[in-house]
């Protein structure tokens, strides 16, 4: 049966859709003959996916079958078997929802359970309802729902665990408990990526260690030079635990194999922007992720930031994630952006905030600038923004590029901008007449 949009119940057949088992039927049951794949090997591409695009254009990445094939391989670790149902409402267009979860399906011969796009509201009723017993999310899902009234599915379902990545620590527990998901398998990788993590231990606010085979190493990022810190031989330095840098991904040479490889882009310019050369010897090559973790002493890595999204204000490295999980906990917010903006006369990026709420939102009050004192003083936003709703991809990510556009300058009312005031104690709106001092220097 179909649920429509509205919540209504329809039978397929009333809705004009035909019978798959019966087309299927039609179709012959013997493997096709061999001369079909001749002179295909399975490094061969089978298809390009785009890159979300969130700090820039998208880009194709290649995507191989001995890649596609693997795919399924963090439910499969997760305990995923044939009487199992995955529930799914992530494109089918991206990774996530059409590689990891098809394959999942595809390696078992387990039901892949479909919705055409994510809502909060009837969430539960179609796990309860489609007999699903694991879910793939992103963490914004699982915050979304957190929002959302109690409802009597909350608790019916037979989840025995999800899996997905973007979880983020403040909600973890507080997601479980609830909604009595026993466990949160978080990995991490990416679609191009040559580096695969995979939490199977529940621990809270981590994206896993590292699956066996993979070779990878976190080295130093000097966030204010946007380089690698390197030693007197001209080769980068290794993290000690629990001090952040970047992910890279050893890439073989002289064809030796790969659990995971960086197969690049469409663009050679792109896949030469991704490698980096000289990092723990001469000539070795390195895929870059483009993301700080760090590492604690039991090899469990927790996710930083994005290189570009991190920012040096008073002096200090800026962590957006550490700022929007304060102001995400504020009563209002839906979700939290973080980035850093340019103010002339002024040293580093200044801290900014684009706060999306549907309820309305005034900031202008005590409670507000009091809830910021959580942050160290240089991470506290100096600006604001409130909005309506965030620009989401497919697989809700945020377009940041635009709002670090807009910057500070103020757009209408429907959308204010305030700034911090330390002496006043709050946050004032930021008119054109501050906007004005603030770019000449005055304020």
């Amino acid at each position: 049966y179909l649920s429509r949009r509205d919540g209504a119940i329809v039978d397929p057949v009333e809705a004009g859709l035909g019978s798959l088992d019966r087309e299927l039927g039609a179709y012959p049951t013997d493997n096709p003959p061999a001369s079909v794949r001749a002179g295909l090997q399975s490094g061969d591409p089978l298809f390009y996916i785009y890159t979300s695009g969130t700090t820039g254009l998208p880009k194709a990445a290649r995507f191989s079958h001995s890649r596609f094939v693997s795919g399924g391989m963090y439910h499969l670790l997760s305990g995923f078997g044939a009487r199992d149902a995955l529930y799914c409402v992530l494109p089918l267009y991206h990774t996530v929802g059409g590689v990891i979860c098809v394959n999942a399906v595809l390696l078992t011969g387990a039901r892949l359970v479909l919705r055409r796009s994510f809502s909060a509201s009837h969430f539960w009723q179609d796990i309860v309802e489609s007999g699903a017993t694991t879910f793939q999310y992103i963490g914004e899902m699982c915050r979304y729902l957190l929002t959302q009234p109690p409802g009597e599915y909350d608790r019916r379902h037979r989840v025995r665990y999800a899996v997905g990545n973007g979880l983020r620590p403040d909600i973890w527990e507080e997601f479980t408990r609830r909604f009595n998901v026993p466990r949160m398998v978080e990995f991490y990788g990416a679609t191009e990526s040559n580096v695969a993590l995979i939490n199977l231990h529940g621990r809270p606010g981590s994206i896993g260690r590292l699956m066996p085979g993979i070779k990878a190493t976190l080295v130093r990022y000097d966030v204010e030079k946007d380089a690698h810190v390197r030693d007197a031989a001209g080769l980068c330095v290794e993290c000690a635990s629990g001090e952040p840098g970047e992910l890279l991904g050893r890439i073989a040479s002289g064809g030796k194999p790969e659990l995971v490889r960086f197969e690049g882009y469409t663009s050679a310019e792109a896949t030469r922007a991704k490698i980096l050369h000289d990092v723990r010897e001469r000539g070795d090559t390195w895929f870059r992720s483009g993301d700080l973790l760090r590492r604690d002493r039991d090899g469990f890595y927790y996710f930083v930031d994005r290189i570009g999204d991190s920012f040096r204000w008073k002096g200090e490295n800026v962590s957006t994630q550490e700022v929007e999980e304060v102001l995400a906990g504020y009563p209002g917010v839906d979700l939290a952006v973080v980035y850093g903006v340019e103010v002339p006369g002024t040293e580093g990026r200044a801290g900014m905030a684009a706060l999306a709420s549907t309820g309305g939102l005034d900031l202008s009050g005590p409670e507000f600038f009091r809830h910021v004192e959580q942050l160290p003083g240089y991470a506290r936003p100096v600006f604001v923004r409130v909005i309506g709703q965030a620009d989401m991809t497919g697989t809700f990510k945020v377009h940041k590029i635009e709002l670090q556009r807009q910057g500070f300058a103020p757009c209408d009312d429907a959308s204010p901008v305030y700034f911090r005031d330390d002496a006043a104690g709050r946050y004032r709106v930021l008119d054109a007449a501050a906007y004005q001092r603030l770019r000449a220097g005055e304020l």
